[in-house]
């Protein structure tokens, strides 16, 4: 380090050495100020190392992607795109789709069987509700019943007495089965009130093989106190058939007497 002598015969360092003292002052005040042990250089470089923006891919998206939150098959909201996901986080959105397809699935096969439901045991003309509906009316018109009954507008007609104090919840007591013809057999009973009496109804409807149709087999009310009241008697208009067609007509006098 040069130096050089005043008047006074003192020596005063030059202006490089007055620099560098200068410059050791101010890294010494730093180091101070920030707490650091560390060279003044080291100090520039984790400065640099904090401010800078880019990541090793250099790029923006790279710095954008670092900064963003992790997708997960929870919080898939789907902003972001496809290619700037990771490996895991493609997985996760995969994840997440196929439970949302399969969601999809079953409600729609959900929504169809409750259809199907609905129309095979409420809707359809050959649904027992159907058939239910068309016997109380028939029963409200039928002059014998409501002789015994009493006004139609009172009669009432319900389901298996139960619990529920609201008769239209309680449930039709109906069967449902095929013989070994293939002929489908749909037999219910529910009960009737009237201002005058109660009764029972039964039905057993037939449904041939290769018919789309049921035939009443027999329909009939047993109401309390009186004698059974057919509405439908197959068995009886069969035999009613047979035997007039089995007589032959007998002729006297030239009159024909059956």
């Amino acid at each position: 380090m040069s130096t050089r002598v005043t008047a006074s015969g003192l020596r005063a360092p030059t202006t490089a050495s007055y620099q560098l003292q200068l410059q050791l002052q101010l890294q010494l005040q730093l180091q101070q100020r920030l707490h650091l042990r560390l060279p003044l250089p080291a100090v520039y470089r984790l400065y640099a190392t904090q401010t800078d923006g880019s990541s090793p891919g250099g790029g923006p998206e790279s710095a954008a992607a670092s900064r963003r939150k992790a997708v997960t098959p929870f919080n898939d909201d789907g902003h972001v795109p496809w290619t700037n996901l990771s490996v895991g986080e493609k997985a996760g959105r995969a994840a997440q789709q196929t439970f949302n397809f399969g969601m999809v699935i079953v409600g729609a096969v959900l929504t169809g069987g409750i259809s199907y439901l609905l129309y095979t045991e409420v809707l359809s003309p050959n649904s027992k509700v159907a058939y239910f509906n068309r016997a109380v009316d028939r029963i409200k018109a039928d002059r014998r019943c409501l002789e015994l009954l009493g006004d139609s507008k009172k009669i009432i007609a319900h389901g298996e007495e139960t619990g529920n104090k609201w008769r239209r919840a309680r449930p039709i007591a109906s069967t449902n089965t095929k013989d070994s013809l293939g002929n489908d057999h749909l037999k219910m009973h529910f009960n009737v009130e009237g201002p005058r009496g109660v009764g029972t109804v039964w039905i057993h409807l037939i449904k041939r093989a290769g018919q789309s149709d049921y035939q009443y087999q027999y329909f009939y009310v047993d109401i309390q106190g009186h004698p059974r009241l057919y509405l439908e008697n197959a068995d009886k208009s069969s035999s009613s058939a047979s035997s007039g067609s089995d007589q032959k007509p007998f002729k006297l006098f030239g009159v024909r007497w059956n």
